[in-house]
């Protein structure tokens, strides 16, 4: 494995090569990482639901392995450019560029499968639970879901870290695994896990004539501060954090 000081300058050269993709490449691969994380939501549901909560955290870590090895972006995992944006690699424009595409990407990705998922009746065994997370989650406080989202992107970005450091596909996968199973297992909320919970829950709902979160309910609700935490937890607490320790000159 790398050393951390290693792991620094990796990310770096990484947060580069993001920041220089099309932006075409962006949303494209955006919506393969969008679709793992909710294909990885589907089997945690079941999981949870059929087995109990910690079997939902020991399967949830399967998105993020498919992330890192197959190749995608993820806007959580993304918040880790700030290292290279501070080892002044790229700028403040290439940054949130990347951010924007890979976000709306996610999106897609996530609400394709969501949708898919309902249409295709795989929910309706257990489509009480999916309506109840998606409402539950849209009822969080703002407060309370932004502190959610600082911690599990804390966890999420160190997971990353983790990988980068891997130099094995088993290392990457194993990596990964720890740190995504304890978010889940807290009830941490991450921004592109719930583009898939909360529209599962409002598709759900609409097929079966009944009223789930409105659109306004998740994005105000939900996704906007679970994205302001996830942004603080990975980009400040963990990018800033390590470009600080291994990269900043004296």
């Amino acid at each position: 494995m790398l050393a951390p000081s290693e792991v620094a300058v990796v990310a770096a050269k990484v947060g580069e090569k993001k920041a220089n993709l099309p932006w075409w490449k962006m949303l494209i691969l955006g919506m393969f990482a969008g679709a793992f994380i909710a294909l990885a939501g589907v089997g945690a549901t079941f999981a949870n639901v059929y087995v109990g909560k910690l079997a939902g955290a020991l399967v949830f870590p399967a998105g993020l392995a498919m992330v890192v090895i197959a190749g995608s972006e993820l806007f959580t995992g993304n918040n880790l450019m700030v290292i290279g944006l501070f080892d002044r690699r790229f700028g403040v424009c290439k940054l949130f560029k990347n951010w924007f595409f890979v976000f709306i990407g996610n999106l897609l990705g996530a609400l394709a499968v969501a949708g898919l998922v309902a249409v295709s009746g795989v929910f309706d065994p257990i489509a009480e639970t999916v309506m109840s997370t998606a409402s539950a989650k849209v009822n969080l406080g703002f407060a309370e879901a932004m502190i959610r989202g600082v911690l599990c992107n804390f966890l999420v970005c160190i997971a990353v870290w983790m990988a980068f450091a891997a130099e094995t596909v088993g290392g990457k996968i194993a990596a990964v695994f720890l740190p995504i199973m304890l978010f889940v297992l807290c009830g941490f909320e991450h921004s592109v896990a719930n583009m898939f919970y909360v529209p599962a829950g409002m598709f759900i709902a609409g097929l079966n004539g009944l009223v789930g979160p409105s659109i306004a309910g998740f994005l105000a609700g939900n996704l906007l501060p679970v994205t302001l935490g996830n942004i603080i937890g990975g980009a400040i607490f963990v990018g800033g954090g390590y470009y600080l320790t291994y990269l900043k000159k004296k």
